[in-house]
């Protein structure tokens, strides 16, 4: 191992030490004190800070679950319920785990005659409106997907020329954040069709916070930052080491452009999906803590059947101590990190 691979190596350490600890020990949470204004960083960070939403959201990166790489298009209002009150009972949601994020395939198939977005009657009978309340009587919020095109990426209705509507009806059920996606988009340019949404939404006079998911085609760490509280920066990701690296590694160029206020997005977390092994998880968490970015479960049963509850330890840790010393970036390609330490 090359003396340049060692910092990053034993940070990650540190982490999986840590997350192995929490299932005998309930640490304190760290109160970590600001750097002395004379700790000189080893990065940059100059791009921070210059285009800011500054809607008052997005203080700290979103962190929460969300329905997708896990249960696809099989959703309905039972597993969102189910999943806020596992938040709960974990402990993730005293922890800041507090999003509880439908993805795609939640609404009808059509508009209903009033050129309105509906939810699936057969998945969600009871509304959405009803799964916000239920939601946030447990004081955690909830999600919601559209997109950025005429349909979204299961052909659904999409958002595209109806953001005025679809941010009313999104405001008129509670909803606390949306995740905007980019299929159907009719072959325009992502800077004009993500601003419409963003002024929809803040019309409404309702806090949503805004997740850009163009994908990184136009390098939105350059402009989303005026436009959404997050951007991915990347394509999907897959369950797999070589996946979770490569994406690392893509987003590394943007952490100068990530802060309160606006994040980088590359994707949610894969824990527990069954790709990766025990130890790669710990990696995959550890390093997604590192990155100073959002982190979403998107798997269910993770939180559902307590599985690796003792990672939720491990962003204590990594936010706590390894982002005083990093603040986002790493110092060698996570792509050559095998899970053993070699490269």
């Amino acid at each position: 191992m090359s003396m340049a691979s060692v910092p990053l190596f034993l940070l990650l350490s540190l982490c999986a030490l840590y997350i192995a600890m929490a299932t005998r020990i309930s640490p304190p949470f760290l109160d970590i004190e600001r750097p002395a204004s004379s700790f000189r960083t080893p990065f940059d960070t100059s791009n921070y800070g210059k285009l800011q939403l500054n809607n008052g959201l997005a203080l700290t990166p979103q962190m929460g679950w969300n329905s997708w790489n896990f249960f696809g298009c099989n959703i309905n209002e039972e597993v969102i319920r189910e999943t806020a009150d596992a938040l709960i009972s974990t402990g993730l949601a005293d922890l800041g785990y507090n999003y509880v994020n439908i993805d795609d395939c939640w609404s009808s198939l059509r508009r209903n005659q009033k050129g309105e977005l509906e939810p699936d009657p057969k998945t969600f009978p009871s509304g959405i409106k009803a799964l916000a309340d239920y939601v946030h009587e447990k004081s955690l919020k909830l999600g919601i997907y559209s997109d950025a095109g005429v349909f979204t990426c299961q052909v659904r209705p999409g958002s595209l020329y109806h953001e005025n509507d679809d941010a009313e009806l999104f405001a008129s059920w509670g909803v606390d954040y949306l995740k905007y996606d980019n299929c159907f988009n009719l072959g325009i340019k992502p800077e004009e069709r993500y601003p419409p949404m963003r002024d929809a939404l803040n019309s409404t006079g309702h806090t949503i916070f805004y997740s850009l998911c163009e994908w990184g085609v136009d390098d939105p760490a350059l402009w989303a930052g005026k436009v959404g509280n997050s951007w991915r920066t990347t394509d999907d990701i897959t369950d797999s080491w070589e996946s979770m690296t490569a994406i690392a590694d893509l987003n590394d160029k943007w952490a100068s452009y990530a802060g309160p206020g606006g994040w980088n997005d590359p994707d949610m977390l894969e824990v527990g999906n069954g790709g990766m092994t025990h130890m790669e998880y710990r990696g995959h968490f550890s390093i997604w803590a590192l990155m100073k970015i959002l982190s979403v479960f998107k798997e269910g049963r993770f939180l559902l059947e307590g599985k690796m509850v003792a990672a939720r330890f491990g962003l204590v840790l990594c936010l706590g101590t390894v982002l005083l010393l990093l603040y986002g970036t790493v110092v060698l390609k996570l792509s050559q990190l095998q899970p053993n330490g070699k490269h």
